[in-house]
């Protein structure tokens, strides 16, 4: 479970590490903001702004919780066009230091987005969400942010004939190649695994595991795509029912083979934070009593909320 025959790849992104070996670095959190149905639009159209108060509470507690649980943040910034990402990005570092990423479902926005980073010199604190198997033109997408600059990109691998593990592994392929045939070089390369569903994480998990075994890359998914879609559980058990499903979900992710996680809107981050940082603590004492090895990072969860565990650990 821990150990893998290529090196670990280790990213840094705006400060931030992830990646390396199972329980190195803490769990990266992305949540988003500006999503379609953020509750900063509420009673507005998204071209007629939105709340920046609700906004900046959102960005600082969730700085506030990363800071407490050890777990390091970045925010999705989510935009339909490139003059919606540059006031959201304007928005977001005029308020955190936290790094970002930009994310749209189209090419044109992403570009528009990822020109501007390079313009307000964000390029170090930026990823480019995302590089797909299913885009037509990916050639000249890589090409272009290429030459802008962009340092650190998403890959997100899935292939549609093969929905196992097996297919995510034929999907990153298709994209390195793309990369390799333009001559494009990147400093950090992140593997998404793309959830179908809730339980299908596992999925992603086993995914994961393959493209560290293969690559070394570190990976991702987006346990909330699957959490959120799951309706019935609101119906059966109320809110509180669903979010403690939510957060069982993330937490089951990071424990396995997740180095980032998409958690969904930011207003979830009081429940996800503490939920993964359990699930990080939880795998550095399963690597401790496999390997007697304890996290390289000092802000790891168990450093920070567990001292005293920690120091009976340190002496055995």
């Amino acid at each position: 479970m821990l150990n893998f025959p290529v090196e670990q790849k280790v990213c840094e992104i705006g400060g931030v590490k992830l990646g390396g070996r199972p329980g190195e670095y803490p769990t990266v959190i992305v949540p988003s903001i500006f999503q379609k149905g953020d509750k900063v639009f509420e009673g507005k159209k998204r071209k007629e702004g939105f709340d920046e108060k609700r906004a900046e509470d959102l960005l600082k507690t969730t700085d506030k919780l990363a800071a407490e649980t050890g777990i390091p943040c970045m925010a999705d910034i989510v935009a339909n066009t490139g003059e919606e990402f540059k006031r959201y990005i304007d928005f977001v570092t005029s308020v955190s230091d936290m790094p970002f990423c930009i994310d749209a479902w189209v090419m044109k926005p992403k570009l528009e987005g990822a020109a501007y980073c390079a313009e307000k010199g964000l390029l170090d604190r930026m990823f480019y969400n995302s590089l797909t198997v299913w885009e037509k033109d990916i050639e000249t997408e890589i090409k272009e942010i290429s030459d802008t600059g962009v340092k650190h990109v998403l890959l997100v691998a899935f292939d549609q004939e093969d929905q196992m593990p097996t297919g995510r592994i034929t999907g990153t392929q298709k994209l390195l190649d793309a990369i390799d045939k333009v001559g494009a070089h990147f400093e950090s390369i992140i593997v998404d695994t793309s959830v179908m569903n809730g339980p299908a994480t596992a999925l992603c998990s086993l995914s994961n595991k393959l493209i560290k075994e293969k690559w070394g890359f570190p990976c991702a998914s987006a346990p909330s795509n699957g959490s959120y879609m799951w309706k019935a559980a609101r119906e059966m058990w109320g809110f509180k029912g669903w979010a403690g499903a939510d957060a069982a979900l993330e937490a089951l992710a990071a424990v396995m083979y997740h180095d980032m996680i998409f958690s969904g809107p930011m207003a979830g981050s009081p429940r996800i934070f503490p939920a993964v940082a359990m699930a990080d603590a939880f795998l550095a004492t399963l690597v401790f009593g496999e390997e007697k090895r304890l996290p390289e990072s000092k802000e790891h969860p168990i450093y920070k909320l567990f001292p005293e565990f920690i120091q009976q650990l340190e002496n055995i």
